[in-house]
Parts: structure tokens; sequence; C-alpha cells
């Protein structure tokens, strides 16, 4: 079981950057996957970006990359969500989602059976 928290989002201007961070705890193990996922009104919930716990290269989305980082500080047991250069179109509330690893990328938010509870984002002129 692993319990996650998310903090960070607010209202920023068009072209402002956010930190989002994720707080796990519980049975957290070194091949676990984390990731990031958002949810605009209205729309499905999308995949944003991913990494493994113990390094590896992340894995982004077309529409954030180059734009997102997703990172981790094992010594906090916290994922972060860097994001640079907001469009309107980022709008959502973004959620942190976490999974055992099967040597598989996985970009489906239903193979990922871990969530906290979202943070939003707001993108405005």
């Amino acid at each position: 079981q692993v319990q996650l928290v998310e903090s960070g989002g607010g209202a920023v201007q068009p072209g402002a950057s956010l930190r989002l961070s994720c707080a796990a705890s519980g049975g957290i193990s070194s091949s676990d996957v984390m990731a990031w996922f958002r949810q605009a009104p209205g729309k499905e919930r999308e995949f944003v970006a991913l990494r493994w716990w113990y390094g590896g290269s992340p894995y982004y989305a077309d529409s954030v990359k180059g734009r997102f980082t997703i990172s981790r500080d094992s010594a906090k047991n916290t994922v972060y969500l860097q994001m640079n250069s907001l469009k309107l179109e980022d709008t959502a509330v973004y959620y942190c989602a976490w999974r055992r690893s099967d040597g598989t990328t996985a970009t489906d938010a239903l193979r990922y059976p871990w969530w906290g509870q979202g943070t939003e984002v707001i993108v405005s002129s």
C-alpha cells in the first residue's frame, strides 16, 4: 500500500512556472514507477510523465516534452513535477500515481493502483 499527497498547485499566467510535489509513504520499492497524470474539466484523465523510482530515463507525453520535468528526492520520498512555460491548455487537476514495475512503460491510468487526491493548476491570463 502506498499513500500519496500532492501539493504545489495554484493559479498562474501563461509562461510561468510551477513545481508540484507528491509525498509518498508506505511500502515503497526501488523498482516502483511514479507518474503524473492530469484531468482537465470535461476531459478524460491523461498521462503527463513517469519515471522509475531507482532512476533511469523519464518518459513524457508529447504535449509537455521539453517543458515539464519529473524528478524525485529519495531521501524525502517525494516526487516532483517542474512545469515551465505553462500554457492555457495545461489547466487541469494534476494527480500523482504509483505502481509496481512490471518492466513496461505504462501510460494508462488504469494500470496505477495508487493515487493522490490531486492538486489544481490554473493557467489564465
